[in-house]
């Protein structure tokens, strides 16, 4: 305790030591040059008087009494030096030069003029003499004079000039504010001083009692000049350090920051560091909770653990975007054996490697040993499903495999409808078939009322669910490979419904932040285009509560918040970029945002439900929607007909039979997909 008691004290003693020493150079360095003359002619002239002191104790080898000190002999020495003294050094201009750029014409114009005014006061109290002054004074305080004097230019070079010259090259780095002078604002602080890609200039902070205060050497400022402040320092960065900081007051930072032309990015979070994630020193750029003004709905533990907490648990598409986030989120419940299923080697081994990094990190101990396996399947590989599920008996599936691009869903609906809507019927029939007590289908708002292929595609693997969930159970297309039929355990379907997700994959936001970091266009493909957002990781952590929550057949619905209108969300980027986007009132602004168009079966407003009867369910987040859907003897025979047309990739017939199937499907493009285009065209003979 004492240890730390006298570190802390001594790390207090040097911070207190550097930031006077920081504070007097900085205070020297802002003088008016003629102050500066004035004060190191002051300085010569006191030097002066010390080099006829150290003469005259050199030349009789014992100090001087108090009342000898400034006898006349000394007096009349120091008078004769400073008449000297002041013309020729005044005269030869050795004050113009600037100390901390003294080289070495300034070392030789310094040289030459003490050698003038040696010879001369060597002529004067040698040659002509001064009575009671030994002539050796003559030579010996010209040289003490010399001394002191080189001493004290080099002296300031070395103090003054590494620190300007410093100065000269922090200016021409990004000036930047820390917003929160608290332990991360003061940490990274320290941490920035000798940085080469910014320079920390000061605080803002929101606590009136720290406004005007020095910290470290640092001022801390009143936000509400901040524009003035601004300008005035030439700020161009933003640092946020308020982790604690409520939801609506960040909101209204970010708000009023927006409107500066300034940068704005956040400092990395203290546990983010000490995992050894990042860099203490290395700025974020702004999460997208920020960007959307988003409130986060703390997770409930028990709904997280539920169908997780030592359960074999399969994920389909875990190397995806929604896949591999289900994957950090459920390896924090710590399930006993966690099944990676997906189709690309590539993304397969990514999360499993990342999975087993993160693993490392939890540092589980033997007695909770989690079994990580990545297994290459493709959902609408029936033999290969069957396979994998019957020799893990996983507990609990999330179906994330899913062709979720609406415009390249467009172009391939033939392989859309075998992934989208075959892949989750062969992945749910071998969950009956092998006793899953849990089956989750991560779904979309683009199923309801779809307009492209995509929603439609998924809409019908939400009814495939649903009718299989009331199907009987001596339905022989799913148990008859069951000989003890009185042992079948009902699998409980259920399907988690949301919106855009950002950080997936083709998420708009790493896509604008390219584009302004290109110096844009930033596109969009129409001005009044909306969409509902959520996070990746409050998605994947509201689809495992919703599915702990299912009874059978259930849609639950995820509460989105309020839709955000893509041009709106685009401009907050650019602004909090420090850019101005280019209008008609700013044709001189620093990025266009730029229309494109509709693509393909893309709609400008998306909706969660398809009749709005929804319920609240105990989570303040999930709602549960009850949607109509066909019985499973009457779906089964459009699906075998829907099969049939894949098959040949009959386009035409694919689109007829998705209308009759899902309820408000109406394409408003013409047919797009490459491969039957072409074939037309060969066909025309084209």
């Amino acid at each position: 305790m004492v240890n730390k008691y006298l570190f802390n004290l001594k790390n207090s003693l040097v911070n207190l030591f550097s930031s006077i020493k920081k504070y007097i150079i900085e205070y020297l360095l802002s003088m008016p040059r003629e102050v500066k003359y004035l004060l190191v002619l002051l300085v010569d002239m006191i030097f002066c008087i010390f080099s006829v002191l150290i003469s005259f104790y050199l030349r009789l080898e014992e100090f001087q009494s108090f009342g000898n000190t400034f006898s006349p002999p000394v007096l009349i020495t120091s008078a004769v030096s400073l008449a000297i003294m002041i013309p020729i050094f005044l005269v030869s201009g050795i004050y113009r030069a600037i100390f901390r750029y003294n080289g070495i014409s300034a070392m030789i114009n310094l040289t030459l003029t003490n050698f003038i005014y040696g010879a001369t006061f060597f002529a004067v109290i040698t040659f002509i003499g001064v009575q009671g002054v030994p002539r050796t004074i003559g030579i010996i305080q010209p040289i003490v004079l010399f001394m002191s004097v080189l001493t004290t230019r080099t002296s300031a070079r070395i103090l003054l000039g590494n620190h300007y010259r410093l100065k000269i090259k922090k200016s021409s780095l990004p000036q930047a504010l820390i917003y929160g002078a608290g332990k991360i604002g003061r940490q990274f602080a320290f941490g920035m001083a000798n940085s080469s890609e910014m320079n920390v200039v000061g605080y803002l902070d929101d606590d009136v009692r720290l406004h005007g205060r020095i910290l470290n050497g640092l001022h801390i400022y009143n936000p509400s000049f901040l524009k003035e402040i601004a300008k005035k320092k030439g700020i161009t960065d933003i640092l946020l350090a308020i982790p604690s900081a409520s939801h609506d007051r960040r909101n209204q930072i970010l708000a009023n920051l927006s409107k500066l032309n300034i940068s704005v990015r956040k400092l990395p979070d203290l546990s983010d560091v000490a995992f050894g994630k990042v860099a203490f020193t290395e700025v974020r750029e702004l999460d997208i909770d920020d960007l959307l003004g988003r409130r986060e709905v703390k997770p409930n533990k028990m709904f997280l653990s539920k169908n997780t907490l030592d359960k074999t648990v399969l994920i389909t598409g875990a190397g995806g975007s929604i896949g591999s986030e289900l994957c950090r989120q459920v390896l924090k419940n710590k399930p006993r054996l966690l099944l990676l299923v997906d189709m690309s080697e590539f993304a397969l081994y990514q999360i499993n490697q990342e999975i087993r990094a993160n693993l490392e990190l939890l540092k589980i101990s033997q007695d909770e040993e989690i079994e990580v396996v990545p297994l290459l399947a493709s959902v609408y590989d029936e033999k290969r499903m069957q396979e994998v599920m019957k020799t893990w008996k996983p507990h609990t599936v999330y179906h994330a495999a899913a062709y979720k691009h609406v415009p390249l869903v467009e172009h391939n609906p033939g392989e859309a409808v075998r992934n989208n809507v075959w892949g989750t019927m062969v992945c749910a029939e071998a969950a009956l078939q092998n006793d899953v007590e849990n089956f989750v289908l991560i779904s979309t708002d683009k199923a309801v009322r779809p307009t492209n292929l995509m929603g439609a595609t998924k809409r019908l693997a939400e009814m495939v669910l649903q009718a299989l969930n009331t199907a009987t159970l001596s339905d022989q297309s799913y148990i008859s490979k069951k000989k003890n039929k009185a042992s079948i355990s009902r699998t409980c379907f259920s399907i988690v419904r949301f919106g855009n997700v950002l950080g997936s994959s083709g998420s708009v936001v790493p896509l604008f932040r390219e584009q302004i970091k290109k110096g844009g266009p930033v596109t969009l493909t129409h001005l009044e285009i909306t969409r509902y957002f959520m996070t990746i990781q409050e998605a994947a952590q509201l689809v495992i509560q919703a599915g702990s929550m299912g009874t059978g057949g259930d849609v639950f619905v995820l509460d989105m918040g309020e839709p955000v209108r893509i041009y709106d969300l685009a401009v907050r980027m650019v602004e909090l970029s420090g850019l101005t986007h280019i209008t008609e009132k700013n044709k001189k602004g620093d990025i266009e945002i730029k229309v494109t168009g509709l693509r393909p079966g893309e709609k400008l407003y998306e909706e969660l439900l398809i009749v709005d009867n929804s319920k609240p369910t105990i989570h303040p987040r999930i709602l549960r929607a009850y949607e109509n859907y066909e019985p499973w003897e009457q779906l089964k025979v459009l699906l075998h007909s829907l099969k049939m047309a894949i098959t040949v990739n009959d386009v035409p017939l694919i689109r007829d039979l998705l209308k009759q199937l899902v309820a408000g499907y109406k394409p408003n493009d013409k047919i797009v997909d490459w491969v039957y285009l072409e074939q037309e065209r060969q066909a025309a003979g084209i």
